[in-house]
């Protein structure tokens, strides 16, 4: 069995894996490198073959998403760890080291990420897991040096080892049997958001999700959906009714859920003023499908009280992220009051 393991989702990503898979190749000599290609239809696999001949190619016939790309991969995967690392991510020397040491340390940990730099703005954190996740009390997630829209300098500011919510998909390190353990990603939501279900399932069970300042990684974002998609915020709207819907307990789903309906009401209200019509229509596709699909939602979360039981997670924001971002101006964890979280 390999320790480590790097997997990289691909599809249709030549042009990313000419630019960065370099990096991951010289900076991983200790780690076996898979690029999972998900039904590619450009010649991703003849380039592979040539130019990377030692990088392993798990290759399905169709493009089964983000989710069902990796789970069909991993199954085929042995190691210890898997990084789960996006196709639009450059590496930097020591990334993995310091991050397996720390799993090591610690048994309980079972996701961690690193620092996420944006590549198009080297000085900036990037959108997709900054200095790690966080969620609030109505399940909105946001990061450390990421708030909504705002994105932090980075001043050295997160060079630290904490305890987060979740940790980003871009670049997720994660214990293998875990993993499998708890089912993988959840192929209904395709992409995004997925890796913080996982993570919400992983404290569930009693493990924790940490973020490593010292590894770092610059990540150019968008690559597999474009920020500005309505696809993406489709995704965004369905899953994060999934989200609040299988994990929060009984007593406060029956009003937080209600309560995240009418502020999604509000958004899309607020990208009709821009004006951008094709995301007010997807955040209305999203709730028209979330409920559609409500009988599925509620087998899935029957399933995780029987086999979970604990809805306990230890690192979360208590409070209202919209009125403290939106109404207060709160744009850094440092002005919500969070400063090291603790478990």
């Amino acid at each position: 069995m390999t320790e480590v393991a790097v997997i990289i989702l691909n599809y249709n990503g030549k042009k990313f894996l000419h630019q960065f898979l370099p990096s991951v190749i010289r900076h991983s000599q200790q780690a076996q490198i898979i690029v999972a290609d998900n039904g590619s239809t450009d010649d991703t696999i003849p380039f592979l073959t040539k130019e990377f001949p030692s990088v392993r190619v798990i290759a399905s016939q169709h493009n089964l998403g983000f989710c069902g790309g990796y789970n069909y991969a991993l199954k085929q995967v042995e190691a210890k760890y898997y990084i789960l690392l996006n196709s639009d991510v450059e590496v930097t020397a020591g990334w993995i080291d310091p991050i397996i040491q720390l799993f090591e340390k610690d048994p309980r940990i079972g996701a961690i990420q690193p620092k996420i730099l944006s590549k198009l703005k080297p000085d900036e954190f990037e959108y997709a897991g900054a200095a790690g996740g966080m969620i609030d009390t109505l399940g909105y997630p946001f990061c450390r040096g990421r708030i909504f829209n705002h994105m932090e300098k980075e001043r050295g500011q997160y060079n630290d080892i904490v305890p987060v919510f979740w940790a980003t998909g871009a670049c997720l390190f994660v214990r293998a049997e875990l993993y499998h353990q708890l089912g993988g990603l959840d192929e209904d939501y395709f992409a995004h958001m997925e890796e913080i279900d996982f993570c919400w399932r992983l404290q569930r069970a009693g493990h924790r999700v940490y973020y490593h300042g010292s590894s770092t990684v610059y990540h150019v974002g968008g690559g597999t959906l474009s920020s500005s998609s309505p696809r993406k915020t489709y995704y965004n709207f369905r899953n994060g009714l999934s989200l609040v819907f299988k994990h929060l307990p009984t007593s406060q789903l029956v009003w937080k859920l209600p309560f995240r309906i009418l502020l999604d009401w509000v958004a899309a209200f607020k990208f009709l003023l821009q004006p951008s019509l094709p995301d007010a229509l997807a955040v209305i596709k999203a709730h028209a499908h979330f409920l559609s699909g409500l009988g599925n939602e509620i087998r899935k979360r029957k399933k995780l009280e029987k086999e979970l039981k604990s809805y306990e997670v230890h690192v979360f924001y208590p409070h209202f992220l919209v009125a403290d971002y939106f109404l207060f101006g709160k744009d850094t964890v440092q002005k919500l009051g969070i400063i090291n979280p603790k478990w």
